[in-house]
């Protein structure tokens, strides 16, 4: 499996456990430190927990493992290293404060099917 087959197989997985809003960003032309970087976020503690356990499980059973894993436990923000794919994943709140995908405003976004229980509403997102 290449890079970009493993990346969309950590997306798929994400999004079974509904994880929310993915944002695969196809960054190996601007960055030397990996190729693909995934964002995505949990409506809670134990959902980013769950997400991440998920792509953890995906991506094992594709033969890889993690360098690092960092903030599992919190339930804030996972980071999950795998060299070339590196995965985020927030509760929502924490992802918006930080805004990756702005730092990473330049770099190619890969398209996804991402289903409408993947999404937040505007009720949601700003709490209407």
């Amino acid at each position: 499996m290449n890079t970009r087959e493993l990346a969309m197989a950590a997306t798929e997985a994400a999004l079974e456990k509904k994880g929310l809003e993915p944002v695969l960003l196809d960054v190996k032309d601007v960055s030397s430190y990996t190729d693909y970087i995934l964002i995505l976020s949990g409506r809670s503690d134990r959902h980013v927990q769950a997400v991440a356990d998920a792509v953890e499980d995906a991506m094992r059973a594709s033969g890889v493992r993690p360098i690092g894993v960092e903030g599992k436990r919190d339930g804030q923000w996972t980071l999950l290293d795998y060299g070339d794919i590196v995965v985020h994943v927030f509760y929502h709140p924490v992802r918006e404060h930080y805004d990756l995908e702005g730092m990473w405003i330049d770099a190619p976004r890969v398209q996804l099917d991402v289903p409408a229980d993947s999404r937040i509403s505007a009720a949601e997102a700003y709490g209407f």
